[in-house]
């Protein structure tokens, strides 16, 4: 079966996820966890609408708090997963390769803040917030059924970002329930115990000779294709996934002269050790 499908946009299934068929795409997600412990990940949320103020150490301590003060007051809009196995494969489920989007329902264009052209650039992505506001996922609930899906508090699950300091903020808050820490240090520990093994592809990006820009910036550059519709958290997610492996396999490999991507696991872009204040797991 998995050798019959190829990738395309008429063997991909972004697979829907609302209020109403969270509980059955979970269940989907805790039993093929084991088989594709690789997960690409991206969120979309309102922007970025406030700056912190006061001293900071480092740029690095002013990320983390533009972060916490954001991911706090903010909400998230929508999650993209992609799983696959160690060699990029996704899986198959009713004879289509899957990628999952979950729609949630706290944010609210009447009454929460939001950044203009963030969410105008969604709304052109054919995000439906009414659809969102009427059939979204509780996050309470999406957090509760996160913490037992096998894929968090786990070693041998891979995390596959890009640029992901905000995105690792908003799944943070719905896993713990409550705000970010005012510590970027204790934000890191929290990190590390429920997101282990992460890579971050801009971070990673630094250390080849050429590579710059965003994600779809650097899939261009790599020659890989985007299947979805671009700023739609399920497609991004998808592309994540492709670009991570085909970095790896160009600037990662076995004769190339910065070694292999684990070297460089567990450091977010712009924060902890390379914002200028610790690793993963240290203040």
């Amino acid at each position: 079966m998995t050798e019959a499908l190829t990738l395309t946009h008429d063997t991909l299934q972004i697979r829907e996820v609302w209020a109403d068929n969270l509980d059955h795409e979970m269940a989907i997600i805790r039993a093929l966890v084991e088989d594709y412990p690789v997960v690409a990940m991206d969120t979309e949320f309102p922007g970025v609408v406030a700056r912190p103020v006061g001293q900071f150490k480092n740029a690095g301590e002013y990320q983390y708090q533009s972060l916490r003060v954001n991911v706090d007051m903010l909400k998230l809009i929508q999650l993209g997963l992609t799983f696959s196995d160690h060699d990029g494969q996704l899986p198959i489920h009713d004879n289509a390769f899957c990628v999952w989007q979950f729609n949630f329902r706290e944010f609210s264009l009447k009454d929460d803040m939001y950044a203009h052209d963030s969410i105008e650039l969604l709304k052109q992505s054919g995000i439906d917030f009414k659809a969102h506001e009427d059939r979204g996922i509780d996050v309470q609930r999406f957090g509760e059924l996160l913490m037992v899906s096998g894929i968090v508090l786990n070693d041998d699950v891979r995390w596959i970002t890009f640029h992901s300091g905000y995105d690792f903020g908003y799944l943070l808050k719905l896993l713990i329930a409550q705000q970010l820490p005012t510590s970027e240090g204790d934000f890191f520990e929290l990190l590390k115990l429920y997101f282990p093994c992460i890579f971050d592809m801009k971070y990673l990006m630094k250390y080849t000779d050429s590579l710059h820009g965003g994600l779809n910036k650097l899939a261009e550059q790599l020659e890989v294709e985007r299947i979805g519709p671009q700023h739609q958290a399920g497609s991004d997610s998808l592309l994540t996934c492709s670009t991570f492996f085909e970095l790896v396999a160009t600037y990662f490999n076995e004769a190339s002269n910065v070694g292999p991507a684990e070297k460089y696991m567990g450091v977010l872009y712009g924060l902890g050790t390379d914002g200028g204040d610790g690793e993963l797991g240290q203040a």
